[in-house]
Formats: structure tokens, sequence, C-alpha cells
């Protein structure tokens, strides 16, 4: 990480914490202390939020450097795919990365490749070897902190929907995202019944891998 790295995500973090604090002081404006947050820090991205399906049982069943193997192996075959898609990865978390796209199409054509590249990886390996990958995506204005981190209530849904929800195989989208994407070749959106909280509706993205 370069000093000019270190600057600017540190800046756009103080930035926001003086904010916050001048936000908590007696007789504040929050209104308008909130209006500057936004004007500083909202963006319109896409977010994605991965995980890698069955951690516990994996790490009871095969021990924890068998586990942190299975995140070497996709972290080598997913960072390029994302890479190539135009995602920026701002953070990876144990097994899960989270990552930004300025366009949601090109968040769902990266997920369609990472799950298709996934297959032809567990094609020939073992059950215990196979890298299971759950995705979840969001679409809308959010605040992004520099490259360090995002906020905001489609944030708050993709981790629901790709941290808990999706099981290996799966790509689950917030309504924003299944908007901005209907019309894309070759894919499908089935309704999910229950929605995460700060989103009113979800949906599971049906492909053909």
């Amino acid at each position: 990480m370069n000093t000019r790295h270190i600057i600017q995500t540190g800046a756009s973090q103080d930035r926001l914490e003086d904010l916050i604090r001048r936000r908590l002081e007696p007789g504040a404006d929050k209104k308008l202390i909130d209006e500057r947050i936004w004007d500083l820090f909202g963006e319109e991205w896409c977010v994605m939020f991965t995980d890698l399906s069955g951690f516990s049982r994996r790490v009871a069943e095969f021990g924890i450097i068998h586990f942190l193997q299975t995140i070497c192996e996709a972290e080598r075959l997913l960072l390029p795919v994302i890479n190539e898609s135009d995602g920026i990865l701002l953070k990876v978390e144990g097994d899960s990365f989270l990552v930004i796209f300025r366009n949601p199409r090109k968040a769902v054509q990266c997920s369609l490749a990472m799950q298709r590249t996934l297959a032809d990886y567990d094609r020939d390996k073992p059950e215990e070897d196979k890298v299971l990958l759950c995705i979840g995506l969001g679409q809308g204005r959010m605040l992004r902190i520099g490259d360090a981190d995002v906020y905001g209530t489609e944030v708050n849904a993709a981790s629901k929907l790709g941290e808990d929800r999706a099981k290996a195989w799966e790509i689950l989208v917030t309504g924003a995202v299944r908007d901005a994407c209907e019309g894309m070749p070759d894919i499908s959106f089935e309704s999910l019944s229950d929605p995460p909280a700060g989103c009113d509706r979800a949906f599971k993205l049906i492909w053909k891998p």
C-alpha cells in the first residue's frame, strides 16, 4: 500500500468521523450534517458480497489449514475475474469478498463468470476440495469511504443475501439490481418471499452453468 493510498483513505475516514462527532454535539443541525456527509461520500454503486459455503462444517471436518487452502484457491481463481469485470475489491474478510462495481450489469456478468469458473474448477475435484460460492448483490446510493468501506441499505441487504441467505452456486440480488439488469440475455429472476430488512424485494438469479 503506497503513501498516497493511505492519505486518501485516512483523510476520508477522518472527515467522516469529524462530522459524526459534530452530529453528536448538543443542538447540532443533524439534517445539515447528514446532507454534508452525503454530498461528500454519497455515490452510486453496485455492491457484491461473497461467501464460501459450509465454513463451519468444513473446518470441523477437514481442519482450519485445509479451509485456508480453499480461501487461497478462491482468491487465485476469482480475483482475476473481478479485475476483468471492472470490479474494485475493497475488503477480504476471512472467506468473504466485498466488491463494488459502477455498472450493475457488469456485476451480474462477473457473478456468472465467477460461478462458471468455479464450476470448471470443481468438476473433477473431490468433495473436500471444491470451492462453493455464494453471492449477494445490491445497487443504489451509498456512502463510500475512500477504498476502505461502503455503507447503506443496499449494502446491508447484499451482505445478508450473500453471507446469510445464499446457498452454494446461488446469486441473490435486491430489487434494484433486478430492475437495472432487466432484459439481460440468458438469465431470469425468481422472487424471494422474504427479502432482508431494508429491502422491499429480493430475487434469485436463474442461470445456466
